[in-house]
């Protein structure tokens, strides 16, 4: 039976570990340069409704370097783009690859490639979720900490796909998240619901300065995401005092670190300062991305596949 990833409670407690744990031993093979062809003659699609820098070259690298085969698609080079529905593209790429990302602005676009698909379909990132992401930000901390459950995690900004996905894997992986916004950009309060029913601690707050206390692990994202630029200005009005400085991160645990799934708008969301300081792992967390999408498509497509768990 096929397993889809469109959102990160797809994914078990024990699952959440194992792709995490698969991600470290990966991680170890590309730094030894040890071949790791565990996808041989796989078939990737790679479906782009959105721009993309880390999501494209992190799946496209990743499956060059476990032995297969990706391919880029943009929905205006497929006969979607001239009308022809998702359940039959859907349907006809099954018979040609192993698995299919889809990167879409309306999450539903991705729920139909799933439901009409053979072989499983990941979530590449949609208005709703981005479970690829919160699995190298999960990685980079423990990395960083050795585990993430019982930690203090803050997200400071708009209750965006990315902090929604961040806010239910609290439920999977143990740790505690505080999120300040402003009133008009707050989380939605199903995904909080949804978060608390299975099992994940959440805080909402309105002031940065009381979130971010004591936090461990303090992140943020653009204000303004793909597609919402005609806000631009009402948004950035919204979001004053939002930004994380040097000033906000003194606030946090002295041995906190900073993430950002990037692009960065320095001077908007982060200071200069703080993406370029000490504490800050953007860049530690971007590289993460390919080890864990490689762990996520050993699991999905190479199933027969189960590399040796080594603790990290």
């Amino acid at each position: 039976m096929k397993k889809d990833l469109l959102s990160i409670l797809d994914l078990s407690r024990d699952e959440l570990r194992e792709i995490l744990d698969d991600a470290d031993q990966l991680k170890i093979l590309r730094k030894e340069g040890r071949p790791h062809e565990f996808l041989y003659g796989k078939a990737l699609a790679l479906v782009f409704e959105k721009a993309s820098t880390r999501t494209r070259i992190s799946f496209e690298v990743g499956m060059a370097e476990l032995g297969g085969h990706a391919l880029f698609l943009n929905p205006q080079d497929l006969q979607i783009g001239r009308g022809e529905e998702i359940r039959d593209t859907a349907r006809v790429m099954s018979r040609y690859v192993s698995g299919m990302m889809i990167r879409a602005y309306k999450h539903s676009t991705i729920e139909e490639f799933a439901r009409n698909s053979s072989v499983p379909v990941i979530n590449g990132l949609s208005d709703i979720e981005h479970p690829c992401q919160i699995l190298a930000d999960i990685m980079t901390v423990r990395e960083h900490f050795g585990s993430i459950e019982g930690l203090k995690v803050t997200w400071v900004g708009d209750g965006n796909n990315v902090c929604n996905s961040l806010v239910l894997a609290s439920s999977r992986a143990g740790f505690e998240i505080t999120v300040a916004s402003p009133d008009k950009y707050r989380l939605s309060e199903s995904v909080v619901k949804r978060a608390i029913a299975e099992g994940g601690t959440v805080t909402l707050l309105k002031d940065p300065q009381e979130a971010v206390k004591d936090a461990h692990v303090v992140v943020t994202d653009t204000w303004i995401s793909m597609g919402e630029e005609s806000e631009r200005d009402a948004r950035i009005r919204a979001f004053k005092g939002f930004t994380v400085d040097t000033g906000l991160m003194k606030k946090a645990d002295p041995d906190a670190i900073f993430l950002h799934c990037l692009p960065a708008h320095r001077g908007r969301e982060v200071t200069d300062e703080v993406i370029e300081g000490p504490q800050s792992v953007v860049f530690d967390e971007a590289e993460n991305r390919l080890h864990a999408q490689k762990a996520v498509l050993v699991r999905m497509i190479g199933r027969e596949i189960r590399l040796p768990r080594t603790k990290i």
